[in-house]
């Protein structure tokens, strides 16, 4: 079964402050925007646009259904949001957009990533896979939905050359439409990781 290389470059502004990681892209065929979260069902844009605008389709195209990736970009930089993945190669044993069905076969270097945006102190999976992924890396606790623990990152034998640091690792539940839970309600648990976000930048 072929293997399928990440798609995206990772989007590292200088002054992210926040690094957010799913687990992988869908297919290109479920795109509304070649930028990650591209997916139109997936809630993530929608949760960003009630939490910081009170308007889950700020992001969104009128009349299209396509968000708006410029506008995105600007604002991910303006609040200091990074964006990756915890793969950077995989196999989809099915069709389809689903976790469950995905095979990492190359994790991403989280310490090489976290090297680039120095003043990143937040790390965030949006994802049981994603988390899976971090836990295993790291050998740390996995957090429950919603909640946080204290990581280092850099210190392994595998990155001598990365200074180690100490994140703050928060699982978010999924914003895809498959995890059940209202949008509302993921929006108020992501608004809560922010006000403890904004509690630690002061």
């Amino acid at each position: 079964m072929e293997t399928e290389r990440h798609p995206f470059e990772p989007f590292l502004p200088e002054n992210a402050r926040i690094l957010f990681l799913g687990s992988f892209p869908p297919q290109p065929k479920r795109w509304s925007m070649p930028f990650y979260y591209p997916n139109w069902n997936n809630d993530f844009w929608r949760v960003m646009g009630l939490l910081f605008f009170n308007e889950k389709n700020y992001f969104a195209i009128p009349g299209q259904k396509r968000f708006d990736q410029k506008e995105i970009e600007d604002f991910c930089r303006e609040q200091g949001i990074a964006l990756y993945d915890t793969a950077c190669e995989v196999r989809r044993l099915k069709d389809n957009a689903s976790d469950k069905f995905l095979e990492v076969v190359t994790p991403t270097d989280i310490p090489a990533l976290i090297a680039r945006i120095p003043k990143c102190k937040t790390l965030v999976t949006t994802g049981q896979k994603a988390t899976d992924v971090i836990v295993e890396s790291f050998g740390c606790a996995e957090p429950p939905v919603s909640g946080h623990v204290e990581i280092m990152i850099g210190d392994s034998a595998a990155s001598p050359q990365i200074a180690s640091r100490k994140l703050t690792f928060w699982r978010m539940p999924s914003t895809s439409r498959a995890y059940p839970l209202a949008l509302e309600q993921k929006t108020a648990i992501y608004g809560r990781l922010w006000q403890l976000e904004e509690q630690m930048a002061h």
